[in-house]
């Protein structure tokens, strides 16, 4: 069935792609193009032989040359042949594989051919009108690529046609308008008598027995000047449907005669033409497997012949090659022997650089431990006093000399802190927890926390948290307030009469997490331009004065290692005498199943609420005094013995709630007596009160026994809250 199925003159298609394609491949591919124009040139003068055996020629030179382009036009001929001699699912398979190859080329003009000429075989002739119907609105796409509105016009009219067949006419019919538009300016005269049929068929589904019979009747005037007999007979038959279901049978059985005899004509030519095409496709195997013979033979020969060329010419190689091979070995061997000596040397010096590297990374560790331990021994001391003075002496409260002397402490225990926190970064050794927080609870309590120091200059420190934020989040709230607290401080520190402004905002949201950015700015003193990449690096400080206290200078570099711990980056817009701007983004977790499960996991115990029996493992006097007199100040019950010795020959008298274990001690550590407790089957609660840095003593804190860590010095509540804790646990003495 023929019904406008348009092969769209391969063969000028093809001199028109010639001619652009030789403009850009090189000379080698003549050929190529060459045989494939002439496959095209056979096929458009029915030589359908020919033409199979020049594309297949054509195609296995564009295979091996790796031309996307030109093998798709070697398959669309190959189809286009096997189309023509009725042997659809071949054209089908052919078409395929020229579309596969074209959809990796910028040519729309061979994918608008293949598309249109699969369309037409699936919708006319397998009837599988819903696949045809496809390849047509691909093909027309490649129409609107190529800009080619006579292309457009026919293949609108097949999609229209073929949605008429299956009775979609209101789907059909903005087809066809577009169709009627266009067709006298654009359209091809050998589709006109289709063009008048469709009309027909649309107007005699909408009852219009007026313009049905008008369509009809020109359709067929026509078809009986032209020469579109094949358009003129399926014309006949819908106009003979269309008067039998209009009762006018006279006419109806007229039309159906018409329609036959044409068809009879047509179809005694083509079963003609079908019983040449069976003698050629019977002739066109045989003469392709004397081709294929002929082709074997003459290869094998050209190998034979090849292959003793490239014997002589591979011995002349192998001996060239040889002989410099020998003559590179014996030069490369003494150069080998030089290079290898020099080699072993540098190697000696790298192994040597790389131990003292090492060595130098372990005393650096162990330097920064043992002196955060022996500050953080006397600090306990000095701001264990200072309180308790503080206590017994509300007369001394406003003491400038106490006041100092307390401050004093706490900043030389903030450096330290800080020294341990950048050693701990640099090492790897800092790890984000995850815990839920509520960001506006957070920032407050920071706030709160610096009005002492924002009064000393006279500073008003001002919060703006966005209400679109979540009220609970999921992260490291410690770290984040960490980094809050460094930039405020800074930021009061060098502003005078002026306002520190806190403003959160959410940027976006991202499946679960929140990207929450914080700003921190004041109108204080500025950062010149020159240093503003200066501060973020250790022990660098800008803008200090002789007679001014101004920080360590790790402050904002911590800072930095703690944001790139969260993923993030910090930002600067500062000038001198304006103010200065920070700025970071983190992304926190939003999750209300999560965070329920957080807090649920979180164990409280307020039932709580009797005195304990306290055992203290403490050398230091000093220490001793401090810790003796926070625990009675509680009215808990004080044990305190000087070394592990007597603590285990106390306790094997006397049983404790709880036992507060010094890990620096002489005689015995400890790490040695909590394990001795353990092995006498002791289960009392451990807590080491340590100046060591908890990290660092964790792991063989936990093989001894020992239930918990708070680090010297410490504030009341982290003491109470720890014994709170370990009560709740309900763990006693238990003598094996």
């Amino acid at each position: 069935m023929f019904q406008i199925r348009i092969f769209l003159l391969i063969i000028t298609l093809n001199f028109i792609s010639v001619n652009c394609y030789s403009l850009t491949k090189p000379s080698s591919n003549k050929e190529i193009v060459r045989l494939t124009r002439q496959a095209a040139i056979y096929y458009s003068n029915s030589n359908f032989e020919k033409s199979l055996v020049t594309a297949r020629l054509a195609l296995r030179h564009a295979i091996k040359s790796k031309d996307d382009n030109l093998i798709a036009k070697c398959y669309k001929t190959i189809g286009a042949n096997f189309e023509e001699l009725s042997e659809f699912d071949k054209a089908i398979f052919f078409y395929k594989k020229g579309l596969s190859y074209a959809n990796n080329t910028n040519n729309d003009a061979i994918e608008y051919i293949i598309n249109n000429n699969l369309g037409n075989i699936y919708c006319f002739e397998k009837k599988q009108y819903k696949n045809g119907i496809n390849y047509y609105k691909s093909s027309l796409k490649n129409c609107y690529k190529l800009a080619d509105t006579s292309k457009i016009v026919v293949t609108k009219l097949n999609i229209a046609w073929a949605l008429f067949d299956i009775g979609f006419f209101d789907e059909g019919f903005p087809y066809l308008k577009f169709t009627n538009t266009y067709h006298k300016k654009f359209g091809d005269e050998s589709t006109i008598v289709a063009l008048n049929m469709l009309n027909g068929m649309y107007y005699a589904s909408k009852k219009d027995h007026k313009n049905a019979d008008t369509s009809f009747l020109e359709g067929i005037n026509l078809g009986k000047k032209g020469n579109e007999k094949l358009d003129l007979s399926y014309t006949h038959q819908e106009y003979s449907k269309y008067l039998f279901k209009n009762g006018s049978y006279k006419k109806a059985y007229e039309n159906l005669a018409l329609y036959d005899k044409i068809t009879a004509d047509l179809l005694n030519k083509k079963m003609i033409d079908k019983a040449n095409m069976a003698g050629i496709n019977l002739q066109l195997d045989e003469y392709k497997r004397e081709i294929e013979k002929i082709e074997t033979e003459k290869e094998l020969q050209f190998q034979s012949l090849r292959k003793s060329k490239i014997i002589v010419l591979l011995f002349i190689i192998v001996l060239s090659v040889l002989l410099l091979l020998i003559y590179t070995l014996l030069k490369n061997n003494n150069f080998k022997k030089k290079i290898n000596t020099e080699l072993s040397f540098t190697n000696d010096k790298l192994i040597i650089a790389k131990d003292k590297a090492e060595e130098a990374s372990i005393l650096k560790s162990q330097f920064v431990s043992t002196i955060s331990h022996e500050l953080r021994t006397p600090l306990y001391g000095v701001i264990g006093i200072t309180n308790m003075l503080l206590d017994e002496h509300k007369e001394l409260a406003n003491s400038p000399h106490l006041n100092s002397l307390k401050f004093s402490a706490r900043y030389l225990l903030s450096l330290v802190n800080d020294v341990l926190q950048i050693n701990k970064i640099e090492e790897n050794r800092v790890i984000l927890e995850n815990l839920t927080f509520n960001i506006s609870d957070e920032i407050n309590m920071i706030k709160n926390s610096l009005l002492f120091l924002a009064k000393n200059n006279n500073n008003i420190i001002r919060v703006k948290i966005a209400p679109e934020i979540p009220e609970n989040l999921i992260g490291d709230k410690l770290r984040l307030s960490q980094i809050i607290i460094n930039l405020v401080g800074n930021a009061l520190k060098f502003t005078t009469n002026g306002e520190v402004v806190i403003e959160v905002n959410l940027l976006k949201i991202t499946n679960k997490f929140h990207f929450i950015e914080f700003k921190i700015k004041d109108n204080g003193v500025g950062i010149a331009i020159e240093d503003q990449d200066k501060i973020f690096e250790k022990f660098v400080q800008v803008g200090r004065k002789e007679d001014d206290y101004q920080g360590t200078g790790l402050g904002l570099s911590i800072v930095k290692r703690l944001l790139k711990l969260f993923g993030s980056d910090i930002s600067i817009e500062s000038a001198v005498g304006v103010g200065t701007e920070f700025n970071f983004t983190i992304a926190f977790e939003s999750d209300t199943n999560k965070t329920n499960e957080i807090i649920n996991n979180i164990q409280v115990d307020l039932s709580l609420n009797k005195l304990l029996k306290v055992l203290v493992v403490e050398d230091n006097k000093i220490n001793q005094i401090v810790t003796e007199k926070i625990l009675k100040k509680n009215n808990y019950t004080c044990t305190i013995v000087d070394d592990g010795f007597q603590a285990l020959k106390l306790l094997e008298e006397e049983d404790f709630d709880i036992i507060f274990m010094d890990i620096n001690m002489p005689l015995m550590n400890g790490f040695e007596t909590s394990k001795r407790i353990r092995d006498k089957g002791i289960k009392t609660p451990i807590v080491a009160l340590t100046a060591f840095d908890k990290e660092e003593i964790t792991e063989e804190a936990i093989s001894v026994g020992i239930n918990d860590i708070i680090v010297k010095p410490f504030d009341s509540k982290t003491l109470f809250k720890c014994i709170d804790n370990m009560g709740s646990k309900n763990l006693r003495k238990v003598k094996l």
